[in-house]
């Protein structure tokens, strides 16, 4: 498998790597949670480009920023702007990648994945065809709504208006893409941006106290990671690549206007859970899918309605409760747009699993993490449960 439990953890170390952190913030700006909103971002620049009749190759753009996480996971502690620096010397730069492969080659679950990882870190292209000017303006964006509120916490004028005046011309950059003028002209799109973006504040377990601290946004970043790795190893089409993906990343969207709501709360008990559901469909129609563009509010339903069932589309009519073999055998195909929410639940239950366990091997534990951590391993280590034909339950067998 692509994904192993070695790979998973060195991802989960995005959630201890704080950003800004010469700034004052209101609270801690995390790289895992930057880089989901970098998705989102990058899927509505992308989604606006398509309404131009462009094509976009979503696969490689969301493989590019997996890569990208990996690498500024390994490279943590080196700012930003010397980062940028040390990019423009080639030599440097190229030592660099290696130094960041070697960290990372073992880790990776099989020789395809390396050396796409590999060629990532060496292809030495300029970055100037649309899916990469679709990533960096995605990034950057990212960057700029994060300095809007470092911004409002940090008196030194002197320093902001420098900041402030990099961003702007970086921005300006990327005006020909017809999301750029949108997002800086307060359209609506920006709110959809900005909705999205208080996920980042929004603390799972919030009851519960664990390190680190992880948020929705972050939480369903990595969710999309697992998913995108468990779905090219299943050797899934494009289109159910972008869709697994794209599901992930927007499966707890609906929380951007009801909160975080435990999961042992949700299954108390049938009734509640299908009302929360209810009230989450009719809260997303008013106060969400308004600031999207009409043309895609039926795609971000099927992503966010029964998101953990598997799902086709055969005539414009959507048919669930598929298997995933028979998904493979008989849709993976574009005209289906094939979905697999039961790879989502998995990767759901997986990202949750290492949220609870990492924080009781540091020492931080509580009721609630011991019996999440044990009953998710118990069902999927000791079931043996695999999806299709990969063993999703040797993940669980290499605890640290």
């Amino acid at each position: 498998m692509k994904l192993t439990s070695e790979l998973a953890y060195e991802l989960f170390r995005g959630y201890y790597i704080e950003r800004w952190n010469e700034a004052i913030r209101m609270m801690p700006l995390i790289e895992m949670d930057k880089h989901g909103h970098k998705l989102i971002i990058a899927y509505c620049i992308g989604k606006y480009e398509e309404m131009q009749g462009h094509k976009v190759n979503w696969r490689f753009i969301i493989q590019d920023a997996i890569f990208e996480l990996l690498r500024r996971i390994v490279i943590s502690d080196i700012k930003s702007p010397i980062y940028q620096e040390i990019k423009k010397q080639k030599d440097v730069f190229r030592n660099l990648n290696i130094y960041v492969y070697n960290k990372l080659k073992d880790k990776l679950g099989d020789d395809e994945i390396r050396n796409d990882f590999h060629h990532f870190l060496t292809n030495g292209a300029e970055r100037d065809s649309l899916d990469y000017q679709i990533i960096d303006a995605a990034h950057i964006y990212a960057s700029y709504w994060e300095f809007q509120i470092v911004k409002k916490f940090n008196p030194f004028e002197y320093q902001s208006r420098k900041t402030e005046s990099e961003l702007d011309e970086k921005l300006k950059c990327y005006e020909h893409l017809s999301a750029i003028p949108k997002l800086l002209g307060n359209q609506s799109i920006k709110n959809f941006i900005d909705i999205c973006g208080q996920l980042r504040f929004q603390i799972r377990w919030a009851q519960s106290p664990r390190v680190p601290r992880t948020s929705v946004l972050g939480h369903v970043m990595l969710v999309a990671i697992f998913t995108y790795l468990i779905s090219i190893d299943l050797k899934c089409c494009d289109k159910r690549v972008y869709n697994n993906f794209f599901g992930a990343i927007f499966h707890d969207l609906p929380e951007a206007v009801t909160r975080d709501i435990i999961s042992p709360v949700k299954k108390s008990s049938k009734e509640l859970d299908k009302f929360i559901s209810k009230i989450e469909k009719e809260l997303a129609e008013k106060e969400i899918f308004p600031y999207l563009d009409a043309s895609w509010v039926d795609e971000i339903k099927y992503f966010t309605h029964d998101e953990f069932k598997n799902k086709v589309k055969i005539d414009n009519r959507i048919y669930s409760d598929f298997s995933i073999d028979e998904i493979s055998q008989q849709y993976n195909e574009e005209i289906f747009a094939p979905f697999d929410g039961e790879i989502i639940r998995f990767a759901d239950h997986y990202s949750a699993y290492l949220e609870a366990v990492t924080s009781i091997n540091s020492g931080i534990k509580s009721d609630d993490l011991i019996l999440a951590s044990e009953s998710i391993k118990d069902d999927y280590y000791k079931n043996k449960k695999t999806l299709s034909c990969l063993p999703i339950f040797s993940l669980f067998g290499g605890e640290k």
